[in-house]
């Protein structure tokens, strides 16, 4: 605790005095009643001291104590602490805050308030610990403006703000918080205050500590209820893209393959009409027909390719994108040293996010130098592509649809991907994709 600490007994100088007062008056007013019944009456009535008004202003005694003693106590109470609690109500309320096992941050406020009232400060504010942080949470009378969280270095309370006295709040050996209190100008901490905030930190711990877990509770599920969004999302977007590419590839099937097999249909039906009749015709539709098959072939190579290349099952991701070199107006190099096989899951998702970014790199960035990497760091097998294209500021630049299925692909494996531009600093598109299994794919 900084400041100045209490010293000497617990009972403070307000609480003797209080109880001495009440003691010299409850003596004030048995006398006075012993004086008045027995001497008094006695001499008025003139029968003098006697046995039977002794034992009546006993009786007297006896009936009134308790409640004369009730009432000077409840004014004595009022002149020597004014209108806030006295000590044992502070710490009464506060006990009643804790038995309630009240978990909410609204509770807080009350904490701060009790503090307030309860020991006669100008004001008080409560600071919950979240992580390394210590936050203000509460404070007491409410005020518009709050100073910005202070960072902890280990257990040790560092500066805060607005504060002339500061309380350290722990439960068990752990520091959950801290109090923070200012008097009035002038106004010295009396010993009854500062004990007073003492016996208000232990109950005290236990409410910051409810506190911080349902708040980290919260803060949790917030975070598992946009992972869950987000998830819900990227399935959306991955049963879209699908249908998408169905209709893509029912489109390319019917302009291209199958108009080519009903050209050889067609083609054929001739050839086999002239074979009787006009050989050298025939001779010619012959070679019509090799041209059709040959362009039906590239054809359904050309889809093959895009659903899933041979090469990858093959051969593996860097042999697959090595055979894009051909097909792109791009330098192209990628560096596998040391990557093993996969699984097959494993190897599309990282080949078709390395397949989107090559093409936006030809797209965006033409006749630039584009270098693909594949390492296994530890459980992942990682991935970057990075040309030295004329970059792009990312955070004017909204993620299209090529973007999204990248995320989603890697995603769905529980990887992660990272898109990194600056204008004039070329563009890295880099992720990882954890390896479920070591052994080399079949």
């Amino acid at each position: 605790m900084t400041g100045r600490t209490p010293r000497g007994p617990r009972a403070s100088a307000p609480a003797v005095l209080s109880r001495l007062f009440v003691v010299l008056v409850l003596a004030v007013c048995i006398g006075g009643v012993y004086v008045l019944l027995p001497v008094g009456f006695g001499a008025l009535v003139g029968w003098g001291p006697n046995t039977v008004l002794s034992v009546a202003a006993t009786a007297l005694v006896a009936i009134g104590y308790g409640p004369v003693r009730n009432r000077v106590s409840r004014r004595v109470r009022r002149l020597v602490y004014g209108d806030r609690p006295t000590p044992y109500e502070v710490l009464a309320e506060l006990s009643d805050r804790v038995s309630g096992a009240s978990t909410s941050p609204d509770v807080l406020a009350h904490v701060a308030r009790i503090v307030a009232e309860g020991s006669g400060f100008q004001s008080a504010r409560v600071w919950l610990r979240i992580d390394d942080e210590l936050s203000p949470a509460a404070s007491w009378p409410p005020q518009t403006s709050t100073p910005s969280p202070a960072i902890l270095s280990g257990d040790a309370l560092p500066p805060l703000p607005d504060a002339q006295l500061t309380l350290p709040v722990l439960h068990g050996d752990e520091l959950v918080g801290a109090i923070t209190v200012r008097q009035a100008p002038g106004e010295p901490f009396s010993a009854t205050d500062l004990q007073v905030l003492h016996d208000i930190a232990a109950p005290a711990g236990l409410v910051l500590r409810n506190v911080r877990l349902t708040t980290e509770l919260a803060g949790r599920l917030e975070a598992i209820s946009a992972q869950s969004a987000e998830i819900r999302a990227s399935r959306e977007r991955i049963v879209a893209t699908q249908d998408a590419e169905r209709r893509r590839l029912e489109r390319d099937i019917h302009d291209g393959a199958q108009q080519h097999l009903v050209a050889l249909m067609v083609q054929l039906r001739v050839a086999r009409t002239l074979v009787t009749r006009n050989p050298e015709r025939a001779v010619q539709v012959t070679a019509d027909l090799r041209r059709i098959i040959a362009e039906t072939l590239t054809t359904l190579q050309d889809l093959a390719q895009g659903i899933h290349p041979p090469v990858l099952t093959a051969h593996g991701v860097a042999a697959a994108l090595r055979h894009l070199q051909a097909h792109l107006d791009i330098e192209l190099t990628v560096d596998d040293t040391g990557v093993a096989r996969h699984p097959a899951e494993v190897e599309a998702a990282v080949y078709f996010a390395c397949l989107e970014a090559v093409i936006n790199a030809a797209k965006h960035a033409p006749g630039s130098t584009v270098v693909v990497r594949l390492a296994e760091e530890g459980p992942f097998l990682v991935f970057s592509v990075r040309d030295d294209g004329a970059g792009f500021d990312p955070a004017r630049c909204r993620p299209g649809s090529g973007m999204g299925n990248m995320v989603d692909r890697v995603g769905a494996l529980g990887g992660s991907l990272e898109v990194r531009s600056a204008p004039g600093e070329g563009t890295e598109v880099a992720g990882q994709v954890p390896l479920p299994a070591r052994e080399a794919a079949a």
